[in-house]
């Protein structure tokens, strides 16, 4: 894909650039605005977790923290060529999101040194900065006093469940009372928007306990949660459980039945659901047949870049990063990280390229997540051609089933397209 014509344009965003022609579209161009930072330590590994991620390696936090400002620097030094997005994408705010791994493992004085280096790729100030935290590991005010003070303004706490015989068999080694006074703590330390991420479908898990789990959670006033059906991925010991017989996990139509039940709950309770995972405190307002590009207040915006198939780069052991027209992943070991670093090599173990094709699928796949779904102005903007041209055929096949439809310039999922998702998505690749 090439950007053929340039233009200059005038009292722009700051972040806007050009105004290349693109099979034939005038589209906006941005720098990049995006950043995932890679934390990859971890006290224990969970059962469930396939993630990078290292336990009992604290010692080689120090070595690491001064590769990874050595890699942010690197790619300050080399800045990405601006890339198509559209208007919505635009609007986004500058993003930086610490994952892991246990991101709050790092010291304060180590957090300001990456925030730091950072803030020469992504500026700080005014941008949405989150940190992935675990209960158990984050009791202290100070701490998270300090946390916020560096900046960080979004906190994700990975609570997973409110069960304390299934937090075991995770390997969590946080309690249910911990996980509350962990979110109290935040809250006491300043933090306005915390998300806690759940699990369902967990090994035992009947509807009865899921329920009482998310009347827990929306007592305490929380402005964001992402909910997850248990995936279990080969590498991991919990799959060996499930696959030997030593332990059940609820069926396809009990998880089904989880998912409505949260459905139900945080519409109920004045959450918006904005994606097919996550819910935001927010009371929707009109009818599903506005499909006004809107999104509540508490919204991850970094996790809507993704969304939105927005390009971010990526720094720090195994983080993934979208730079189209390819995208790349650096090395996962941590030794094997700070030894390419320290010998002054990008560490990047792979780089796929991408096809103008697959920037569509792509975009259809993730856009497609969201319940506003993909806009054809979005589509047309980021990839360069009519949404209909590409996938007009599918599209219309799909609306005939019952699992999408088409409002205000919009395709987007049904309730029914939502339960079968995959289905979708596939007819996009």
């Amino acid at each position: 894909m090439e950007l053929v014509v340039g233009l200059i344009e005038p009292g722009a965003d700051e972040h806007i650039r050009l105004r290349p022609v693109l099979f034939g579209f005038v589209v906006p161009c941005v720098t990049m605005k995006h950043l995932y930072i890679h934390i990859p330590f971890c006290h224990r590994r969970c059962a469930y977790c396939d993630f990078n991620t290292y336990a009992n390696m604290e010692d080689r936090i120090e070595a690491y923290v001064q590769a990874l400002c050595s890699e942010l620097r690197m790619l300050a030094a080399e800045p990405p060529p601006p890339a198509p997005i559209s208007p919505e994408a635009a609007a986004l705010p500058p993003t930086i999101f610490f994952g892991g791994g246990t991101p709050t493992m790092l010291a304060l004085d180590q957090f300001e040194r990456v925030l730091n280096a950072a803030h020469a790729l992504v500026p700080l100030e005014g941008a949405e900065i989150s940190s992935e935290a675990n209960p158990g590991t984050v009791l202290g005010r100070d701490y998270l006093r300090g946390l916020r003070s560096l900046g960080v303004n979004r906190l994700s706490m990975g609570v997973q469940s409110l069960h304390d015989p299934t937090l075991r068999i995770l390997g969590r080694i946080h309690t249910a009372d911990e996980a509350y006074r962990s979110y109290v703590e935040a809250r006491e330390a300043g933090f306005a928007n915390i998300n806690l991420d759940f699990i369902f479908g967990l090994p035992g898990q009947e509807l009865a306990q899921w329920e009482a789990t998310l009347n827990a959670v929306t007592a305490w006033g929380v402005d964001h949660f992402a909910l997850y059906s248990l995936i279990l991925e080969e590498s991991t010991p919990l799959y060996a459980q499930v696959t030997s017989g030593r332990m059940q996990v609820p069926d396809d139509e009990a998880t089904g039945a989880m998912y409505e039940a949260a459905l139900g709950h945080f519409a109920a309770a004045g959450y918006m659901q904005y994606e097919i995972s996550n819910w935001a405190y927010e009371q929707a307002e009109g009818s599903r047949q506005q499909a006004e590009v809107r999104f509540p207040q508490f919204a991850c915006r970094h996790n809507i870049a993704y969304w939105l198939n927005s390009d971010y780069l990526a720094a720090g052991a195994g983080a993934h990063g979208h730079v189209f027209p390819r995208r790349y992943y650096d090395i996962l070991g941590i030794d094997e990280y700070i030894r390419a670093v320290n010998e002054g090599r990008r560490p990047v173990a792979e780089t796929t390229p991408l096809t103008p094709a697959d920037l569509a699928a792509e975009t259809m796949m993730m856009g497609m997540r969201l319940n506003i779904g993909v806009g054809e102005a979005h589509f047309a903007a980021r990839c360069g051609r009519p949404l209909d041209e590409v996938y007009g055929e599918a599209i219309s096949e799909l609306v005939d089933q019952g699992l999408v439809e088409r409002v205000a310039g919009r395709v987007r999922l049904t309730p029914r397209g939502r339960m079968f998702g995959n289905r979708v998505f596939a007819r996009f690749l």
